[in-house]
């Protein structure tokens, strides 16, 4: 595996915002994951500054000569492609996947749709409106069912339901956060998590973690804030199964032509330990309980190296000096 060069030329990256909080449901911890980034960035030499779209507009960064920006942010206007595509119009490359393929991750109904037109496993799932349909949905896809908001992230909005009494408020729930709320058929078994760094046919797999949180249950609180969880990395996997979902996780990257970095979350179901996708997350957390720092230092790559990696790759959907920046005469 080819980790980062030390070679790098740490001038030449420029000066860098790491994009962290936000407005989001995510915030606290971007923050978190922005903090860590921006300690690492400049420890090795990085010209880095924190950088707030909550409290500043997007358009100071090309007012102040920002040359790049590692995209520390989660969840909405910070990984659905909506920053990336302000960025694009600056012309300041970025971290991560670009724009559409931000999008699509986002939204994890039509990266469902994707991946099922690819003829990669993930759950059976119903798009519901109300109540009744959640009820509707429960009979179909059997208990316990997973109750979500399509387009967020960190388990946010969740629950897993059991019964029909359940459906209502599990619906209402998922409806703070989203109109658009999701279904899933819920798979018992192993449940895993697998980076995926580079472009294209470049594509690699970093070390699969295997998650055990208490009583199965890998919430908000039991992924950022306590120890309770534990993370095993090497996974304990028969080695063919892990090289199988090595595969199935670059395909999956590869279907939404995703760029730079992405982590997706796959559950092994027990009875004939076939993987099924759940999610890609484009912008993966970077805090001290996150798991792609945690698969990266099982591969021998530094959480330093690490950023550095990431922010090297940062680039543009459109390359530069290919259509005008659409925001240069902006006021700040």
């Amino acid at each position: 595996m080819t980790l980062f060069d030390s070679k790098t030329d740490i001038a030449a990256l420029g000066k860098v915002a790491v994009l962290m909080g936000g407005a989001s449901a995510e915030r606290e911890v971007s923050l978190m994951s922005g903090s860590g980034v921006l300690q690492a960035l400049r420890a090795r030499g990085v010209d880095a500054h924190a950088f707030d779209p909550a409290h500043t507009g997007l358009n100071v960064l090309q007012h102040e000569g920002y040359a790049r920006c590692f995209i520390a942010l989660h969840g909405r206007h910070g990984e659905d492609g909506t920053v990336q595509g302000a960025l694009e119009l600056m012309g300041i490359p970025y971290t991560g996947p670009g724009v559409l393929a931000s999008s699509i991750a986002m939204d994890k109904i039509m990266t469902k749709r994707l991946w099922r037109a690819d003829g990669l496993p993930t759950p059976d799932w119903r798009l519901v409106d109300s109540a009744a349909d959640t009820e509707h949905a429960l009979r179909a896809l059997g208990v316990p069912m997973i109750v979500k908001p399509a387009r967020e992230g960190s388990t946010i909005g969740l629950t897993k339901v059991f019964t029909a009494d359940q459906c209502a408020q599990a619906y209402a729930l998922a409806a703070l956060y989203d109109p658009e709320v999701l279904c899933e058929q819920f798979i018992e078994g192993d449940e895993t998590t697998c980076p995926v760094l580079g472009e294209g046919a470049s594509a690699q797999a970093f070390p699969l973690i295997r998650i055990v949180a208490p009583q199965g249950n890998y919430d908000y609180q039991n992924k950022y804030f306590t120890d309770d969880t534990q993370y095993h990395c090497p996974s304990g996997l028969p080695e063919a199964e892990e090289r199988e979902i090595a595969r199935l996780v670059v395909a999956a990257y590869r279907s939404l032509g995703c760029r730079g970095w992405a982590r997706a979350d796959i559950m092994i179901r027990a009875s004939d330990r076939q993987p099924f996708l759940l999610e890609i997350n484009t912008s993966p957390g970077m805090t001290g309980h996150s798991l792609v720092p945690m698969s990266a230092r099982a591969a021998g790559l530094s959480y330093g190296d690490l950023c550095l990696r990431l922010l090297a790759s940062a680039t543009l959907d459109t390359p530069q000096g290919a259509c005008p920046a659409m925001l240069q005469e902006m006021p700040a």
